[in-house]
C-alpha cells in the first residue's frame, strides 16, 4: 500500500505586523529531498477553501511537497471557525501585507521542514486568482523562486477604480464587497488604494514580468468559461511574457469546480485537469 501524505501545521509571524498566520505543508515521507510548491490563495479565499486540501494531498503524492498559508489579513483567525470572521482585518488587508506574508513564508520555510524531504532551493510559487498576481510580484522581487504557476490570474492589482467611487470612498474611508457564499458585507478600507499609489512600481504586474522574471519558467493557466476574471488576462500575461506556456483549458470556469464546502475526497474534474497541467510543468522546470 503506497505511503500516504502527512501534514506539518504551522504558525506563522511576520516582521511587517503582530498578526499570526497559519500555514501547513503536505508531502509523503520517503527520505528524498523534493521540490517545494507554495500556493497562494485568492480575494475572499484561504488555505482550507473547497477542495484545497484534496489539491495538496494530490500534489503530495505526485511526489512534491506541496505548502499552503492563509494570508495575514484574509478575514481567518488562528483558532476561529474556519470561516470568514474577522472582517476588520479584511478591510485592513493590502497587497503589500499579502506580498510581505508570502515572504515571511519563505523565509522561515527550510527551518520548518525537514531538509530530508524539501528541497528548498527548487520552489515554485502557485497563486489562484489575485493569489495568482501576487505569485507573478513575489517571484519578480525574489530570486528564490525558480518557477511561477497563475491559475485564473489577474493581472492588474488595480481593477480599474472609477473616480466617482474613488472620490466617495475616499471621504467615506469605506467601501462594501458582498460575498456571495456568505451574504457579508466585507471592509475595503481606502488604505488599500493609498497602498497602490505608494508602491506602484512593485505593484505593477506588467512591468514586473516584463521586466523582471528574468527568464524563469512561467505557467500560465486560465478557464476559458472563467466568470470572474477574463480569459483574455492570460493571453496578455503571454504578450508580456512570450516565454510563459499558455494553457487555456476549455469549459472550465473561475474556481476550477470546485465550492466551499466540498464535500468529496476526490478533486473537482476541472481542478484534476488543472492540477495534471500544473505538475507536468513543475516536473519539467524544477
Amino acid at each position: 500500500m503506497p505511503a500516504l501524505p502527512v501534514r506539518l501545521d504551522f504558525l506563522l509571524s511576520s516582521p511587517h505586523h503582530a498578526r499570526p498566520f497559519a500555514a501547513d505543508a503536505r508531502y509523503v515521507p520517503n527520505g528524498q529531498a523534493k521540490p517545494l510548491v507554495v500556493f497562494v490563495h485568492g480575494f475572499k479565499g484561504f488555505k482550507d477553501w473547497g477542495h484545497f486540501n484534496q489539491l495538496a494531498d494530490w500534489f503530495a503524492l505526485q511526489g512534491f511537497v506541496f505548502v499552503k498559508l492563509n494570508l495575514s489579513h484574509n478575514g481567518l483567525v488562528v483558532g476561529g471557525t474556519g470561516d470568514l470572521e474577522d472582517l476588520e482585518a479584511f478591510g485592513q488587508n493590502n497587497f503589500s501585507l499579502e506580498l510581505g506574508d508570502i515572504g515571511a513564508l519563505l523565509d522561515q520555510l527550510p527551518a520548518l521542514l525537514p531538509a530530508a524531504e524539501a528541497d528548498c532551493a527548487r520552489l515554485a510559487l502557485i497563486g489562484h486568482s489575485r493569489g495568482g498576481g501576487l505569485v507573478l510580484l513575489k517571484a519578480a522581487e525574489d530570486p528564490r523562486v525558480q518557477a511561477v504557476v497563475t491559475w485564473a490570474a489577474i493581472n492588474n492589482v488595480n481593477p480599474g477604480w472609477p473616480e466617482p467611487l474613488l472620490q466617495q470612498w475616499q471621504q467615506q474611508g469605506v467601501f462594501h464587497v458582498e460575498n456571495s457564499r456568505t451574504g457579508q458585507q466585507l471592509p475595503l478600507y481606502f488604505q488599500i488604494v493609498e497602498d497602490y499609489h505608494r508602491n506602484r512600481l512593485r505593484l505593477d504586474i506588467r512591468h514586473n514580468v516584463r521586466r523582471k522574471l528574468q527568464g524563469r519558467p512561467l505557467l500560465v493557466v486560465h478557464g476559458e468559461q472563467d466568470e470572474t476574471v477574463p480569459v483574455k488576462r492570460a493571453y496578455e500575461l503571454r504578450e508580456w511574457y512570450p516565454a510563459a506556456e499558455l494553457a487555456i483549458l476549455p469549459g472550465v470556469t473561475h474556481n476550477f469546480g470546485g465550492a466551499h464546502p466540498w464535500q468529496s475526497d476526490e478533486l473537482p474534474a476541472q481542478a484534476r485537469q488543472t492540477a495534471e497541467t500544473t505538475a507536468a510543468f513543475l516536473r519539467r522546470v524544477l
